[in-house]
């Protein structure tokens, strides 16, 4: 047997005998990733199995075998047909062991073959081929396609130094253009699959247009990738030039005596992070980003950002804190000369003084939140607070507020990125520990940018903001010592996480004797002052005052009243300008001229005892108001119909006061025929304003009741309640507000559940002695409290007893 693994040469093999039909048979070598061209030497693997026998029994011989490409190049036990019909005769060299049963060895193209058919599997496999022979006519397109192939492997043998010009020679000598053809594409970077439609392209010139577009191809690559070569080359070149530049001048600024501006510029970063007094993280971060500063050429982009970095993190307070006023009294003084009223806020801030003074810092900062109707102080109340305690005091507006980003600030790798708002505001107030509100918290808003509520978790957590992370900054600061005070006008909005981080404070709608007190001590002097007419000794009279708040302001704050006393200070101005008389004391009759017709009436309520039509109270985000519930009965078929904009929870309330006026139907004498021959309508009035709550219960029960008894509701009575089915009454929120609103309306008869009485702590006294309260636990008492006495015959049955006499006469004619 011969040495397999001796050294002979390619002649020594010679090509396979052929029959008239151009078949032969020869063993099959399947190749892993590999297309071998006729007339080219290629490096072949040849892993263990069959393939080693067939090229151990080749060599053995002295005969070629048939190359052909496995389509899974990851499979080296392929079955027949996982390999390509068309494959390539080809002599091997030497077998070189490559590791354990792998080999390797130089393959040389012979002939383009198609197999017919496999007549060995085992334990190689050896198939009958037949040659395919190029199809090919010498004409002018055949001359310009070689010229073509040509010029395109001359300009990418310019482009691309492995390679070697000789290259270019040998191709030019080359007078057959099938070996021309695979000759270039041995050259070209092209798959493994582009190589088998080559390998089987057997029309000579659609083989060349192959190849040409290949050479196209390639030279197109090999041209971008010599452009941004240059590119880079110039780039580096720049800079190295201008490094050496600079550093020329800084010799020569140092021989005389002069001083680099960056440089300079770079000290003075470096003296400012010193004396910072930073924390040991935060100056080892700073001193990171001074040193890539210092390394990076100053007209580098980097530059810019690296600068307004530490320019953010050296202008942040890390320990400046200002002096907490401990005094109570003067505190309470503080409070007190600025605002009128709400005890609730003043005690907690005065308890909260009276810790730090006891415990100092052992006590966590609490975060209120004030909630409360507009216009009622939340807001400079704030300030108040923090000249109490003798902070800084910063204040950020989160109203309208959508994107998560504008609370924890943008990542560095955004173009313009900054800190977000809560960083920025705390070096706007330059100590660790100022009074800082966030106002309008319940205005936030979420898109897809994110939520901006779930940002705030963290900062309003005492238990975690003593290490906040700004994207920004991404540093941790410390915000454990600030006193967050949140403001809003109503809390539904807040989600249930960020609620739980509050300490709610409510603050009331004030009463008419509270704002009395509030316009003569700070409303009136505040405006005669700002209008330039406080010399003018002008002086407002108890009743003036009282008008502007009855007929010309409806709120629960005095944000409306400021405004209407601004108004007539103006007027009053202008006369004073104009040298014309002016009134010194301002009483009721002057309001009306200076400010017009009376905008609101002085009963809003319903002023007349009627049947079916009831006052009920009612809370809403501005403060209490009353309101009027219609019902009214048509004849149909005992449906109901609701109006006025109502709510699913009002609407159930009816239903309810339905069902219960139904159940005690035979207890009122109302025949159950009333049901089914009538249609009931509910409705309130001002349709534009959304209603929704259960405390309207017991007022649409009194209407229906009212309106099927036909007995009359008394119009001196507010009242307000859940009902149940069973006719009990439950108790309602925001009572403060709702006896406020009826003693507004001049209402002195209020029905509240009994369960409510313990909410009349908060009523100011001075309401309390004007109205007369009721608590009902139970529909009977409503009843027996607003529904006048029942009429003799009911209207509805005289009319229908008119209408049966009228038809008997008519059939008796």
């Amino acid at each position: 047997m011969t040495d397999v693994f001796g050294t002979y040469d390619f002649n020594d093999i010679n090509n396979a005998s052929v029959d008239d039909d151009d078949v032969f048979e020869r063993p099959v070598l399947p190749l892993q990733g590999t297309v071998i061209l006729p007339g080219l030497v290629t490096p072949v693997t040849i892993p263990g199995g069959m393939a080693l026998q067939a090229a151990e029994a080749a060599l053995s011989k002295g005969h070629t075998v048939i190359g052909t490409l496995i389509r899974d190049p990851f499979n080296s036990t392929p079955d027949t047909d996982e390999l390509h019909v068309t494959g390539c005769e080809i002599a091997l060299g030497r077998l070189m062991p490559i590791h354990e049963d792998d080999f390797s060895a130089l393959a040389q193209g012979r002939r383009r073959v198609e197999i017919l058919a496999y007549t060995q599997t085992t334990p190689y496999l050896v198939a009958r081929v037949r040659l395919i022979h190029s199809t090919h006519a010498d004409d002018d397109e055949s001359d310009v396609l070689e010229q073509t192939m040509l010029n395109l492997f001359s300009q990418m043998i310019s482009f691309n130094e492995a390679l070697p010009e000789q290259l270019l020679d040998y191709a030019e000598s080359i007078e057959e253009l099938g070996w021309l053809t695979d000759f270039l594409t041995s050259t070209l970077t092209i798959s493994t699959a582009e190589r088998q439609q080559l390998l089987e392209t057997t029309d000579l010139k659609a083989r060349m247009r192959l190849v040409a577009k290949y050479l196209t191809r390639e030279l197109n690559i090999l041209e971008l990738r010599d452009e941004i070569d240059d590119e880079v080359q110039q780039e580096m070149a720049h800079t190295q030039r201008e490094i050496y530049l600079r550093e020329q001048m800084r010799v020569i600024q140092s021989e005389l005596g002069e001083f680099d501006i960056y440089q300079e510029d770079l000290e003075r970063i470096h003296q400012q992070i010193i004396e910072a007094e930073l924390p040991e993280s935060v100056h080892t971060r700073a001193m990171e980003e001074l040193r890539r500063l210092q390394l990076i050429p100053p007209m580098a982009p980097e530059v810019g950002v690296i600068r307004t970095y530490l320019d953010w993190v050296v202008a942040l307070p890390w320990h400046k804190a200002s002096a907490d006023n401990l005094d109570l009294r003067s505190a309470q003084t503080t409070l007190d000369a600025e605002h009128h009223g709400l005890p609730k806020v003043k005690d907690r801030i005065l308890e909260h003084i009276a810790v730090r003074k006891l415990a100092q810092d052992k006590m966590k900062t609490p975060i209120l939140c004030f909630v409360g109707p507009p216009g009622v102080g939340k807001t400079s109340l704030g300030q108040s607070i923090a000249t109490a305690l003798g902070r800084e005091f910063v204040r950020v507006s989160l109203g309208g507020v959508r994107d998560e980003a504008e609370i924890r600030g943008h990542r560095r790798t955004y173009i313009g990125a900054l800190p977000g708002r809560v960083i920025q505001t705390m070096r706007r107030a330059g100590t660790v520990n100022p009074v800082f509100m966030l106002d309008e918290i319940d205005k936030l808003g979420a898109d897809f940018r994110g939520d901006p509520a779930a940002a705030l978790l963290e900062l309003l957590d005492p238990e975690q903001n003593n290490a906040y992370e700004d994207h920004y900054l991404d540093l941790p600061y410390d915000l454990s010592r600030v006193l967050f005070i949140t403001t809003a006008n109503d809390l539904y909005p807040l989600p249930d996480a960020l609620l739980d981080r509050l300490e709610v404070i409510e603050f009331p709608g004030y009463t008419e004797e509270d704002k009395l007190e509030i316009a003569q001590q700070f409303l009136i002097p505040q405006q005669l002052k700002a209008h330039g007419i406080a010399d003018r000794n002008i002086r407002f009279g108890t009743d003036a005052l009282q008008a502007i708040i009855r007929q010309y302001t409806y709120e629960a704050g005095v944000r409306n009243l400021n405004r209407e006393i601004g108004a007539i200070c103006r007027k009053l101005a202008r006369r004073v300008a104009e040298e014309k008389k002016h009134p010194k004391r301002i009483n009721a009759r002057h309001v009306t001229d200076f400010l017009g017709p009376p905008q609101y009436l002085a009963m809003r309520a319903n002023d007349q005892d009627s049947i079916g039509v009831a006052t009920g109270m009612a809370w809403t985000s501005g403060g209490g108001d009353v309101m009027t519930i219609e019902a009214s009965l048509l004849p149909g078929k005992g449906n109901l119909t609701l109006t006025g904009q109502l709510g699913d929870v009002m609407q159930e309330s009816a239903q309810a006061a339905l069902s219960y006026m139904r159940a005690r139907a035979d207890d009122l004498d109302v025949p159950h025929d009333d049901f089914e021959n009538y249609d009931i309508h509910i409705h309130l009035p001002e349709g534009a304003i959304p209603k929704d709550g259960p405390s309207a219960g017991i007022t649409l029960a009194a209407a229906l009741i009212s309106v099927f008894t036909e007995c009359k509701i008394r119009s001196d009575f507010a009242m307000t309640g859940e009902i149940t089915l069973r006719g009990k009454v439950l108790p309602v929120g925001g009572i403060k507000e709702k006896v406020l609103a009826a003693r507004r309306s001049q209402i002195k008869n209020i029905i509240l559940p009994a369960q409510n009485e313990k909410d009349l702590i908060d009523v100011p006294g001075r309401a309390l002695r004007d109205l007369n309260i009721r608590f009902v636990d139970d529909m009977q008492q409503v009843m027996d409290a607003v529904l006048l006495d029942a009429p003799d015959y009911r209207q509805r049955d005289l009319n229908q007893q008119d209408d049966e006499d009228d038809d008997s006469n008519d059939t008796q004619e």
